[in-house]
């Protein structure tokens, strides 16, 4: 294993000069990697994310500041600067933006226009599936707002005002393509669908070398990047390993230089060996939960909803689980305007099992999960089986591959699923928006229909001053509560493993590995 990694320093003849030296190429071990190189794509897996990071541009990013604990940086939400962007300007109604595009070119090695912002933008809204759903989240929502004023000028008119309109603008999904080489290669699809999914067309910091689903991905560096300071790395290998073990020798040997994915207790002994850098952040909005499905099956009915919110064995799964790398929540009392924050349940299985016998008793049912998240998940599944079997509830488990479960939740016809979920924007609002609202998103895995939760979350989303919104944060908190369409269980701390001679840690929304300000010496 270890010469096989080491295989992609090597080289050979007259080329040795040019290759990357060591120092420039940099080893991340992780789980699995991309099942698509188009984060647009339906039923693109989570680690495309960090394609769309590293190989494209938007107009805005997010600015990065401190990490508190240490170890590198995460990003301001509320701050954005321009990317693509050299400029940008609200107008004095708050309808419109306007962006001034820097010197830019695509990897062909065309300039970056206006008119490839707009096909961008058009297909992000039109595509459907996520990328649509994620562009509305931030009133982004039909091809008539964007507008190429000039190959240097480009401009959104607002449908309303939103908060989260500009932040919008710098999550991964409204990147910008090459909008001739993708439509030269549509064979007639208008979104070019087919040839995006394994092309990458983009002006980032990065390209595609190689992609091998399931063995890995090669990127090299490309050195016309226009919208930040050149990369150190010249080269990534992205390798995808499924066993953790495994991962983890690599990097306590020094073989491998960056690993994601590690089970929690792995990162917790290296943190405690000292060896290797273990930076963790506490996942802005994010939450593992408990999906319970109120459409279809046993969970229609809200005490039973209950009853598992009040057997779910929090500290355990903490424990055993997540080995402390994360916060409960459970026992929760007056509610806050904030996201996550502790639900008013904890573990008491008498309550549950009354419940249970109310709602006519004991039954059997079927929890789903993420098997690319197994590490974390299946001890956490099989902790809330042997718990709901003390109250009647015969639980089997079902993982779900990694590359096909987005494809299973969006089905929505699953009793319980067990997920991660971190909304990109840091607001309480945004994740129900995501997880719960109406709109029915694929994250909205209860299939969860409430129209007085809808428009307490719309009220909020919009809300004309600070004590409206914290009003209506405070009331949908207290409904969600009540009605438990998903089970807080944790927020979970975001890990990864480095070498100490890796520097420029920078933690992103996506949680996906961000190689362009990574250093290595």
């Amino acid at each position: 294993m270890a010469a096989g990694l080491a295989a992609p320093f090597v080289a050979k003849g007259s080329a040795q000069a040019q290759a990357p030296s060591r120092n420039e190429t940099l080893l991340l071990v992780q789980e699995y990697g991309p099942n698509s190189l188009d984060m647009q794509g339906i039923g693109s897996s989570q680690p495309v994310n960090g394609v769309s990071l590293n190989c494209y541009d938007r107009l805005l990013r997010f600015k990065p500041v401190p990490i508190p604990g240490g170890g590198g940086h995460q990003v301001a939400m509320g701050e954005l600067e321009g990317e693509l962007a050299e400029s940008y300007q609200v107008a004095s109604d708050g309808m419109s933006a306007t962006f001034k595009l820097r010197d830019a070119k695509f990897h062909s090695g065309r300039t970056v226009t206006a008119k490839d912002v707009k096909w961008s933008l058009d297909r992000a809204v039109s595509i459907g599936g996520f990328a649509t759903t994620q562009m509305n989240a931030g009133s982004l929502e039909k091809p008539e707002q964007f507008v190429a004023v000039d190959d240097k000028t480009f401009r959104i008119d607002f449908v309303r005002k939103d908060k989260m309109t500009l932040p919008n603008l710098a999550v991964t999904i409204p990147f910008v393509f090459d909008s001739e080489l993708a439509i030269a290669n549509s064979g007639g699809d208008q979104w070019a669908k087919e040839y995006l999914k394994n092309n990458i067309a983009g002006s980032g910091a990065y390209k595609v070398e190689s992609w091998k689903p399931g063995v890995e991905t090669i990127y090299v560096r490309n050195d016309a990047w226009a919208c930040g300071k050149l990369p150190q790395l010249r080269r990534i290998i992205a390798r995808d390993i499924a066993s953790p073990s495994t991962r983890r020798a690599l990097i306590e040997r020094g073989d491998a230089d960056v690993s994601y994915g590690l089970p929690p207790k792995d990162f917790k002994d290296l943190l405690d060996a000292g060896k290797i850098n273990v930076v963790g952040v506490p996942i802005p909005n994010g939450v593992w939960g408990c999906y319970l499905n109120t459409q279809v099956g046993p969970f229609k009915d809200v005490r039973l909803r209950q009853a598992v919110a009040w057997v779910m064995p929090y500290d355990k799964i903490l424990q055993a689980s997540l080995f402390g790398r994360g916060v409960s929540m459970a026992g929760g009392t007056t509610p806050k305007v904030a996201w996550p924050q502790p639900f008013p349940y904890t573990t008491d299985v008498a309550k549950a099992k009354a419940l249970v016998d109310a709602a006519g008793g004991p039954f059997s049912t079927t929890l789903y999960f993420d098997a690319g998240n197994a590490t974390v998940a299946e001890p956490m599944a099989v902790l809330m089986k042997e718990a709901l079997a003390q109250i009647g509830i015969t639980v089997e488990i079902n993982k779900v591959p990694g590359a096909n479960f987005r494809t299973e939740i969006a089905k929505k016809t699953n009793p319980m699923v067990l997920n991660r979920f971190a909304g990109w924007l840091d607001y309480p609002d945004y994740y129900l928006f995501w997880t719960m609202h109406g709109n029915n998103s694929i994250f909205n895995i209860a299939a969860y229909q409430n129209p007085a939760l809808d428009k307490l979350v719309d009220a909020a989303r919009f809300a004309p001053d600070k004590a409206s919104y914290d009003a209506n944060v405070i009331d949908f908190i207290k409904l969600i509560n009540a009605e438990v369409p998903m089970v807080p269980i944790n927020q979970p701390t975001h890990d990864v493993a480095l070498q100490k001679s890796i520097g420029g840690y920078q933690f992103q929304p996506c949680r996906e590995p961000d190689f362009r300000y990574l250093t290595k010496g």
